[in-house]
């Protein structure tokens, strides 16, 4: 005898932040596994990553009480994907309100009684930054970061993270952290700055590529699914790092171009080279008052390398990654059919 009972239909699960790039994959492969999905995005954002999705939107930012409560409430899962990433901003004042403050209002709505009654999981969207690395050594989970001579960037995120965990070991909020490295792949609808890179190789418009730098990488949607995967089996109070390998800036290009059927750039810009112009960026950005990409900053973010161990995810979430080099060829190649349409559009 079999039982046909109904099966209860799954919680709701809220994705704040679900018009930016991690958010807006985490938010497609939850409507492909039909879940019950919130998305919370700021009136007037870009929403294209998600227009074809059928969800249910709720329009406001960090700051609006009243409507993070009505999103949240009765929701399972909540994963958090706001972040301000603009490490190169003069004024480092925008990056501590968004990334520390806005972050602790969500989750003082988060352990509110009428919110946390039904929250299973409040998945954090960190970064690998927040992890203590040296060169010469495997960094993991347990390694912490020492504050000092961080860019404000980066202190700005490590704050964060302390504070969502702080929440986790004080207040009972089942958060996991999930510090995702640099993320490569397609739908980068917000062109975000490595996926400029990528851009910039298929479309076989860069210049030069700058040696010496090298980064932990992971496709987007891995990413996404990494945190999927923690709603369900991450233990809360830990953090976990998502990253596939690390790979050269050099090769990313390389692999791009190849993907696109375009030459790769040959000249290279030797690092003594690109501390020059770093440090001219950041001359211009003291006599002019304006944010310069290229500073000795936002250089020492991308030199700041060694290579992290993700095997914490792999083992206890189950989760198993793509090698990069796909995810950069599917970029490169979202870029050129991009790049297409809009000929075909035009013509």
């Amino acid at each position: 005898m079999t039982d046909s009972s109904p099966v209860a239909p799954l919680a709701p699960v809220l994705v704040i932040g679900a018009n930016g790039y991690l958010g807006s994959h985490v938010t497609r492969q939850l409507v492909s596994e039909g879940r019950d999905v919130r998305v919370m995005v700021r009136k007037g954002a870009n929403t294209i990553g998600i227009d074809d999705l059928e969800v249910t939107r709720y329009l406001g930012d960090i700051w609006d009480d009243d409507v993070l409560r009505e999103a949240m409430t009765g929701c399972e899962v909540v994963y958090y994907c706001v972040v301000d990433t603009r490490g190169w901003l003069r004024d480092p004042a925008p990056l501590f309100r968004t990334n520390v403050e806005g972050t602790r209002n969500v989750l003082d709505i988060a352990v509110e009684p009428e919110v946390a009654t039904g929250l299973k999981k409040f998945v954090f969207t960190s970064s690998y930054v927040t992890v203590g690395r040296q060169r010469g050594r495997v960094a993991t989970e347990a390694d912490v970061i020492v504050d000092r001579g961080l860019t404000p960037y980066v202190r700005s995120r490590v704050q964060a993270e302390n504070l969502v965990l702080q929440y986790a070991r004080d207040r009972g909020l089942p958060a996991v952290a999930m510090c995702v490295s640099t993320t490569y792949g397609g739908r980068d609808w917000g062109r975000t700055p490595h996926g400029a890179i990528i851009a910039g190789a298929a479309f076989g418009k860069l210049p030069f590529v700058m040696s010496g730098i090298e980064l932990e990488a992971v496709g987007i949607e891995d990413a996404a699914r990494a945190l999927i995967l923690a709603a369900e089996k991450g233990r809360a109070g830990e953090r976990y790092l998502i990253s596939e390998r690390m790979i050269s800036n050099a090769e990313v290009v390389r692999i791009a171009a190849e993907a696109a059927g375009v030459p790769a750039p040959t000249k290279k810009i030797p690092l003594a080279l690109s501390y020059a112009m770093a440090g001219l960026g950041s001359a211009k950005a003291r006599l002019t008052g304006t944010d310069e990409r290229l500073s000795l900053g936002s250089l020492r973010l991308m030199r700041a390398e060694a290579p992290v161990d993700c095997e914490k995810a792999k083992r206890e979430l189950g989760w198993q990654p793509r090698p990069v080099e796909e995810s950069i060829r599917d970029a490169a190649q979202f870029w050129v059919g991009l790049r297409g349409a809009k000929k075909a559009r035009t013509s």
